[in-house]
């Protein structure tokens, strides 16, 4: 037996719209296969019941016909915009219907900015107060009135003096108002139309479009569209377009040139989608497309950047008559953090790099890139987002006017002679032929360790040999170094973005400068306790920040010589001042005994003698004056006559050879490798001694000190350099 599922759809003569589910159970034995496909060219005889009749060409055994039993089942419904229950007398409101973009069911959650962190102190002390107040029912008007003041008045010392990487992250705050916001903000009460598809098969929702009016009249509408939430980020592709979306764009673009439909583009996007399938699929191609078309369309172009403008993704509906920038907003080649990977070696640099780039509203519209800067309210457009929207649609109308007196020729040329005009060029300055350049920064600016490690020994040399503490030439030099050191502490904060963090805090220091509060002050050391600690956490991985380590440990170490020959000079000075002249007169002798010995003098056991009895009454001498004697050895060791030099070396062969025989003898080779590896992995002092007390005491049982004695003794040299209690 043989059970055979087939689907068909649309079967039967009534031709109805609805999908069909056929299941069929053959209840014959089939001794040859036979296509599948052929059993749809079998009547239809019943309504539950489907007789099939045999194929030509095809064998069966059996002459029986085959029974098929058919189960209808309704397919699922297209998902559609349209409402179930839509009036069908509805005069106006219908477009809103074609548009997949709904509010949002819920809220979206505050989101509160790094730099924005000293603005929540006053917003918690303001609901604290209030919540008081509604507890005791006492009046705490004027205290919520003051402290309202004092927040309003941070708010706009906060956001007036915005650094270029914090108005990024206004830029990309995830609350912040989206294009089809801004759309559905300024045209006119359900006279909004979303048009998709690049006619190619495919719609990319990167990329919205559509036409809308505003004040009755009709525009083109084309921008990146972000998510309001991870779902719709998703969706949209965070608002990186492909192909698809730009030959989407380029098609609304023709279409609003031909019905001469004025272009309004809003940009909004962190670049073009950069996977492989985009890149197979003619990326770069697209956005080439849409830029040699822009100049050449003949209705006014008008571009608003609300967000962020990355590259070639916003430029390929950028083209325009007339650029305009939030005032927070931004737009650059490469992203910061791109920037700074590529110079600095370092994501970290970003803040560095926003400064260099030159990507804020500002910038842009003082070099005349953009054609002028909407403002937006103190926190961000998305503290009111209506109002935000409102200052877009005064810069369009007004831009509408003076755009709208132009002709075709003059709309082409206006845009071109834009574009034109970016920039500066040079007569008459000669060019270099070739010219090095070399982009990896970090490399330039850091020392070499092989570098770093000269200059280090030539300071401790300067250091030393210098005549004084405040030596002249020593202290430029570390001067120069501590110049060094405070650059590169300058770039590391930076590069980890801690700058934002020490420029809030230095706001709020200046605030809390004439205050008293002690637990306002402790607070603050508190923070800047936390920011140190994430400094030195950052500084402290493995091959960061290499050249302001070695810096470091350079200035640590010049500082602990000059202390420790400023401790010399001091202790020197104060022995000279205790010792008495007694002591002095038996040094002397010391000297010449050690002079005589140098010249190769002959052994006299009376000067042997003397320079016993000299030692121990300079120790003594040195003990009454308060000083602790750790050893008595020479300063300089003179060099030995030649015979006794070789005569010395014979006898430390011989001893060396003698103490092996004992190590061999003992088999205490694993005690001095576990000696060793104590050492190594830093071990208490008592343990090192303990141990190397045991192979000590193992050695001197077998070794024949007899022997080695003797040898010693007929060098005739006296040891003058053996530790003293």
């Amino acid at each position: 037996m043989t059970t055979l599922s087939l689907i068909s759809r649309n079967c039967g003569s009534g031709g109805g719209n609805s999908d069909w589910a056929i299941e069929c159970g053959l209840q014959t034995g089939v001794h040859r296969d036979f296509f599948v496909g052929g059993l749809l060219l079998g009547s239809v005889r019943r309504r539950n019941g489907v007789w099939l009749k045999n194929l030509g060409g095809t064998r069966i055994r059996s002459r029986k016909r085959f029974h098929v039993v058919a189960k209808i089942q309704k397919g699922k419904k297209h998902d559609y915009p349209w409402p179930d229950d839509i009036d069908p007398n509805l005069s106006s409101g219908h477009l809103s219907y074609l548009s997949y973009f709904k509010p949002l069911t819920e809220k979206p959650k505050p989101v509160t900015l790094g730099f924005e962190k000293p603005l929540v102190d006053f917003e918690k002390k303001i609901i604290e107060v209030r919540r008081m107040a509604d507890e005791t029912g006492l009046d705490f008007s004027d205290q919520i009135s003051s402290l309202e003041s004092k927040y309003q008045q941070a708010l706009k010392d906060l956001y007036t003096h915005l650094t270029p990487i914090q108005r990024l992250t206004i830029a990309r705050h995830p609350n912040r108002p989206t294009v089809l916001d801004h759309i559905l903000n300024i045209t006119d009460k359900d006279k909004w139309v979303e048009l998709h598809g690049d006619r190619a098969g495919y719609n990319d929702p990167a990329i919205v479009t559509g036409i809308g009016s505003i004040d009755g009249k009709s525009f083109m509408f084309i921008g990146h569209q972000k998510g309001r939430n991870t779902k719709e980020n998703i969706e949209r592709n965070f608002a990186m377009p492909t192909p698809h979306g730009y030959r989407k764009a380029l098609r609304m673009m023709k279409y609003a040139d031909h019905h001469r439909f004025p272009i309004i583009t809003f940009i909004d996007t962190p670049g073009a989608f950069a996977d492989l399938k985009s890149e197979e699929l003619g990326q770069g191609e697209a956005i080439a497309q849409n830029l040699r078309t822009m100049f050449g369309l003949k209705v006014p172009i008008i571009s608003v950047v609300t967000g962020e403008g990355g590259s070639g993704g916003a430029l390929a509906i950028g083209c325009a008559n007339k650029l305009f920038m939030l005032e927070n907003s931004a737009f650059y080649v490469a992203s910061p953090e791109a920037c700074a990977a590529i110079l600095w070696k370092s994501a970290q640099a970003a803040p560095k790099a926003a400064e260099k780039l030159r990507i804020t509203a500002q910038e842009h519209y003082r070099f005349k890139i953009a054609d002028g800067v909407i403002p937006e309210p103190l926190g961000g457009a998305h503290a009111d987002p209506v109002w935000t929207s409102q200052q877009i649609k005064f810069a369009i109308t007004q831009a509408m006017e003076e755009l709208g007196k132009m002709d075709t020729e003059e709309l082409i040329r206006h845009r071109m002679l834009k574009y034109r005009s970016i920039g500066g060029f040079q007569e008459g300055t000669p060019v270099e032929p070739e010219r090095k350049r070399n982009m990896k920064l970090s490399d330039l600016n850091a020392a070499k360790a092989g570098d770093l490690e000269a200059e280090l020994e030539d300071l401790k040399k300067k250091i030393l040999d210098a005549a004084g503490p405040s030596d002249q030439i020593t202290s430029e030099k570390l001067e120069k170094l501590k110049e060094d050191v405070d650059q590169e502490i300058s770039n590391a904060f930076i590069s980890m973005g801690l700058q934002e963090k020490l420029e809030s805090l230095q706001l709020e220091l200046s605030k809390a400068s004439d205050s008293s509060d002690n637990q306002t002050l402790n607070l603050l050391k508190e923070k800047v306790d936390r920011i140190m600690l994430e400094f030195y956490h950052n500084l402290t991985r493995p091959g960061a920040y290499l050249g302001l380590k070695q810096k470091l440990e350079m200035l640590n170490m010049a500082h602990r010589l000059i202390e420790l020959k400023e401790k010399g000079e001091k202790l020197k000075t104060e022995i000279n001042q205790k010792v008495p002249a007694e002591a002095i007169a038996k040094m002397e002798v010391l000297k010449e005994a050690q002079e005589k010995l140098s010249e190769g003098d002959p052994f006299d056991e009376e000067l042997v003698e003397e320079v016993e009895r000299a030692k121990n009454e300079l120790i003594e001498v040195l003990k009454s004056a308060n000083l602790e004697i750790i050893y008595v050895k020479n300063r300089n060791i003179p060099p030995p006559p030649p015979d006794l030099a070789e005569n010395i070396t014979k006898v430390n062969e011989e001893i060396v050879k003698e103490i092996e025989r004992a190590i061999n003898v003992t088999g205490i080779s694993e005690k001095i490798v576990e000696l060793r590896a104590e050492i190594a992995k830093g071990s208490s002092v008592e343990t090192v001694e303990k141990l190397k007390a045991e192979i000590q005491d193992q050695i001197v049982a077998v070794m024949d000190v007899t022997t080695l004695k003797e040898e010693f003794e007929k060098l005739n040299v006296v040891d003058l350099e053996s530790p003293e209690g």
